[in-house]
């Protein structure tokens, strides 16, 4: 539901409220006055005024029967005069209990009844309005929701649900069925996230879907940003519950042991070269998603070993002495977040729900990633170049920003055939004195000055714009869009190497095209040569030299082995930006 139109239901829903309460006031007053002795008395002398013959002979027994009956009225049953409460007043006080928050129009809004896990993972991708079995009613009632939302984690024990769906939860369990049919009769969708083990009852409350397994990797919890810094041992054991053993030969290795649910989990896998993780264990695939995430290796420990596997006593040490190499990392973290990660399954979890009219539904979740690229190409060759980098992209970008002089180009009636959206923009040139001087010496990426990349940005309606300079290889915007992701940088490119000069990477064995090429991979930095950022910082038309001391948070990915393609055959499956579905 679009926002004004929740504007105009709230209003509605005010009045409404605002005439129940008047309309119950003054039936409790009528009743009250109609119950009461003086009117029965004035009726009785009214009555004897008007018929004079056999009133004032009954008019004595019945003044009696008022008067015994004055002295023993039972006042149990006397209906209490409740006083008119403004909506607003009672919504206030409601507030105090559920802590609601507001929503913007980027975002799905989402009535949760999850687990913390699952709260923390969906947090950056829906405005979520938790609710809590004492305040669901209230919250139901007052609040226009897009989605229903629950988890079977929200049932563990501790929780403020637990036990939901149990015979011995029933409150617990009638307040979410009421929310379900409240849910139900305002045409909500309801999902249930079956990520665990949850009472048989909860999965036949009536969900319109029922999806088995977790939120996905929330990237921007498990990523590999500054893992230099992470400490920890460099080999971890990721025990899956209290009752695993940890295998001797890890703990004669030195290697450190953590919780499937510790908040350093992280951390830990940060800090790590190699994760050892439980064979055939519950949650196994998604903790070998998350160690992925983090950059680092994993090892499956089977409860019994295969003959021909090898052992832990050679694969651990080996893998922990030598970390992993940059494009590794990256590739590790470019399948989980292709795939696997919370945005993605969001999707999927909303694709063919019945979203109510103007609820754009599967798309907000996937919004962050959508990508406009600024280019100038300044011949047809370029324009054709440009076309080919684009359309061999793992991310393809939701639009193209081009000058008007270069939009009838055939590389870019190429990218139009192809469904890419092509805006394009007048460039001025500057004509006086004072335009050419103020721009001298102000040039920035690819030959452009910062006051033209602004003037693309502006024709831009993606969150995140890609300054095309050059060819590039066919996941460097994907790697550059994930970086953004997990980081929540501003603006993500190649270190400046004049300010900064070069370091030495870490760990790996590097062939061919993992040559050393003098910097390090997801870590903040003063300074970069800006190949994405957010669409609202190039509008400002600021230089990227001020950017970091703007206050902008700037985030180093290392160049890709040159131009081209990086040499990493994962296929040829792309990703739409403006989706996100991989094609």
């Amino acid at each position: 539901m679009k926002r004004r139109e929740q504007s105009q239901t709230e209003q509605l829903r005010q009045a409404l409220a605002e005439r129940e309460a008047q309309l119950q006031e003054a039936q409790a007053r009528l009743a009250a006055l109609e119950g009461s002795t003086s009117l029965q008395v004035g009726r009785a002398l009214t009555a004897a005024a008007k018929r004079p013959g056999r009133s004032l002979v009954r008019l004595p027994r019945d003044l009696y029967r008022l008067w015994r009956r004055s002295g023993t009225t039972n006042h149990a049953e006397r209906r209490r005069v409740e006083p008119v409460r403004s909506f607003d007043a009672e919504r206030q006080e409601a507030r105090l209990l559920t802590g609601l928050g507001g929503g913007g129009t980027d975002r799905l809004v989402a009535a949760t009844v999850v687990g913390p896990e699952v709260q923390k993972a969906i947090d950056p991708y829906l405005s979520s309005v938790v609710l809590r079995p004492h305040d669901a009613q209230i919250v139901m009632d007052a609040v226009d929701v897009d989605l229903l939302l629950v988890s079977s984690s929200a049932a563990a024990p501790g929780s403020s649900w637990a036990h939901v769906g149990d015979p011995a939860a029933v409150d617990r369990t009638r307040a979410l069925h009421w929310v379900l049919e409240s849910a139900g009769s305002r045409g909500i969708p309801t999902v249930l996230l079956d990520d665990g083990t949850a009472p048989p009852a909860l999965r036949r409350l009536g969900f319109d879907r029922v999806y088995k397994g977790d939120a996905g990797v929330p990237l921007h919890l498990f990523n590999p940003v500054a893992a230099e810094l992470a400490l920890g041992p460099e080999a971890v054991y990721v025990r899956t519950g209290p009752d695993t053993v940890v295998p001797d030969v890890l703990l004669e290795l030195g290697v450190g042991v953590i919780d499937v649910d510790s908040p350093g989990l992280a951390d830990a896998l940060r800090a790590a070269n190699v994760a050892v993780i439980p064979e055939s264990t519950p949650g196994e695939a998604a903790l070998r998603r998350r160690a992925w995430a983090c950059g680092t290796r994993v090892v499956s420990h089977p409860a019994v070993p295969a003959p021909e596997s090898e052992d832990l006593t050679v694969s651990v040490p080996r893998l922990r002495s030598l970390g992993p190499t940059p494009r590794e990392v990256r590739t590790m973290l470019r399948q989980v977040f292709l795939e696997e990660a919370t945005p993605i399954r969001l999707a999927t979890l909303l694709e063919g729900l019945d979203f109510s009219e103007g609820t754009p539904g599967t798309e907000l979740p996937l919004s962050g990633r959508g990508v406009a690229v600024l280019a100038d190409p300044g011949s047809a060759e370029e324009a054709d170049r440009l076309a080919e980098d684009l359309l061999s992209s793992r991310l393809r970008p939701a639009e193209v920003v081009v000058p008007d002089t270069a939009g009838r180009l055939p590389g870019l009636q190429r990218l139009r055939a192809e469904g890419v959206t092509v805006l394009t923009v007048h460039l001025s040139a500057p004509d006086t004195p004072e335009e050419l001087e103020r721009e001298a010496g102000t040039t920035g990426p690819g030959g452009l000055a910062p006051g033209q990349w602004a003037a693309l940005a502006e024709r831009a309606t993606r969150p995140w714009a890609y300054l095309w300079t050059g060819t590039i290889g066919g996941h460097r915007l994907v790697d550059l869009v994930c970086a953004a992701e997990c980081s929540g940088a501003d603006a993500v490119g190649i270190p400046d190497t004049a300010e900064h000069g070069t370091e030495p990477d870490e760990g790996g064995e590097r062939g061919f095209f993992d040559r050393n090429t003098g910097v390090r991979q997801y870590v903040f930095v003063t300074g970069i040569e800006p190949e994405l950022a957010r669409t609202d910082l190039l509008r400002k038309s600021w230089h990227p030299r001020e950017w970091n001391r703007r206050g902008t948070r700037l985030l180093a990915l290392g160049p890709d082995h040159g131009t081209g393609p990086d040499g990493d055959d994962e296929g040829s499956t792309h990703v739409d930006a403006s989706t996100g579905a991989v094609g």
